[in-house]
């Protein structure tokens, strides 16, 4: 399928954020993501880019790097975002499709993808479209819903569910909704020139029961002990991978951002309400402080 072609999830007006993490009793799993963030996300850098920001959710628990670009398909979304983190130079919100990226070629030095891939028709494009953004020795933490779960093994054991958890086939649950085998997703890395460096294994208590029965503390810290088993087995359905680009790490401070996406000029300006490229005219809207690449 052409990458034109291919579907892309859009959260355009859904209350999202609202129904599911504000008044959705995910606390617990909120929680345990910060820990899993602290513990792969380097402490400082220049430039961050976050695939599938949403409203922000994520956003100031990347504090110590000097810029950090929203990047979602959604513009309310992002409107939320801006609520949620006001408007200044250090925020850059970008309405976009991940499969094609409006950026410059190692533009960034640190990047995350949390509760994105899942969505993704073609993640291996993706994932090889965020490479190209990346400078060398940056960090990318993906997250991915894993189909080799516990609660998917007993299922598939018990007769209750008709796919084999083990087997390597990607499963679409749901429309644009899936869960990946973890030898799949370490294939894609390969194939798009990413080396993993860590693997951490992220709510392995994600039932009902449990988080009404069990203090919220008491579960987060059996999680936060439990997570570094991931580098031996994966069977939680979120897992955390921390990843680097090859060759030595380098300085992304004053490398130009923006790429036309018409004819990949880097001779980009930013006007009132547009940004313009100089060499072929074209001009993405720049609407309430959101790049809107969306209609390209």
């Amino acid at each position: 399928m052409d990458r034109h072609e291919l579907p892309v999830c859009d959260y355009e007006g859904s209350s999202y954020q609202t129904d599911f993490w504000d008044r959705g009793g995910r606390s617990y799993e909120d929680q345990v993501e910060a820990i899993a963030i602290s513990r792969l996300l380097p402490e400082s850098g220049d430039r961050l880019l976050e695939v599938g920001a949403g409203a922000g959710r994520n956003t100031e628990r990347y504090q110590g790097f000097d810029q950090i670009v929203l990047l979602d398909y959604s513009r309310s979304q992002l409107e939320q975002a801006q609520e949620r983190l006001g408007s200044s130079d250090r925020y850059i919100y970008v309405a976009a499709d991940v499969y094609r990226l409006p950026f410059n070629e190692a533009a960034f030095d640190a990047a995350t993808m949390i509760r994105t891939l899942h969505h993704l028709a073609d993640p291996a494009l993706a994932l090889g479209n965020i490479r190209k953004t990346l400078a060398d020795g940056a960090t990318f933490l993906l997250e991915f819903a894993n189909k080799r779960n516990l609660k998917a093994i007993l299922r598939w054991v018990a007769r209750r569910q008709t796919w084999n958890p083990f087997d390597h086939e990607t499963i679409e649950f749901a429309e644009l909704n899936y869960d990946f085998h973890p030898a799949m997703v370490e294939s894609w890395l390969n194939q798009t020139d990413y080396l993993i460096d860590k693997t951490l294994t992220v709510s392995h208590f994600r039932v009902q029961f449990l988080k009404r029965v069990v203090p919220l503390r008491l579960l987060v810290w059996a999680d936060s002990v439990l997570q570094w088993t991931g580098d031996w087995w994966q069977i939680t359905p979120s897992v955390f991978l921390q990843t680097h680009t090859p060759g030595k790490k380098q300085s992304v401070g004053r490398t130009a951002m923006w790429r036309c996406l018409n004819c990949s000029s880097l001779d980009l300006e930013i006007r009132k309400e547009s940004l313009s490229c100089n060499s072929c005219a074209k001009e993405w809207p720049v609407r309430n402080g959101i790049f809107d690449f969306k209609s390209t």
